[in-house]
């Protein structure tokens, strides 16, 4: 019989608050993109974010080129009659030497067409760079694994 050893929580250097205010901002990020409020969701990126992801084989490069494809999806699962809602767990929140923070989290990407039963479509890793700026938060970089996708 083996004895476990327990192991020593490391406790993360970010604050309560600052836990919080980065999980409402993901309350928020996810319900506009899942409601189709593309400008509101692509507004959480900044100019310059890059967002990167095994589904493509090149990251998209600047806040215009992430609005662009995400309007064009958007449009596509309208057109398609499909709800799609992102469901973020497991967040930790951690502080690079910088200023910057780094948030981990798993995404679970529902999808459901009206009057059909809802399916689990995907299941992600993301990993997310947030910077402040004037006061609120912003993603300057983006990194997405789907788990049903080779890392590349």
């Amino acid at each position: 019989m083996t004895t476990q050893v327990p192991h020593e929580v490391e406790e993360s250097p970010v604050a309560g608050a600052l836990f919080v205010e980065v999980q409402q901002f993901y309350g928020r990020h996810m319900r506009a993109m899942d409601e189709g409020r593309v400008a509101d969701w692509t507004g959480d990126f900044t100019p310059d974010a890059v967002f990167a992801t095994n589904a493509r084989a090149e990251p998209q490069r600047g806040r215009d080129e992430i609005a662009r494809n995400a309007a064009a999806a958007a449009r596509q699962l309208e057109e398609k009659g499909v709800l799609r809602r992102h469901c973020v767990s497991t967040l930790e929140v951690d502080e690079d030497s910088s200023g910057v923070f780094v948030a981990r989290m798993y995404a679970l990407i529902s999808k459901t067409v009206v009057g059909s039963a809802p399916e689990l479509e995907f299941v992600c890793t993301c990993q997310d760079e947030l910077v402040r700026q004037s006061g609120r938060l912003f993603i300057r970089h983006r990194q997405v694994y789907r788990d049903d996708l080779p890392r590349i």
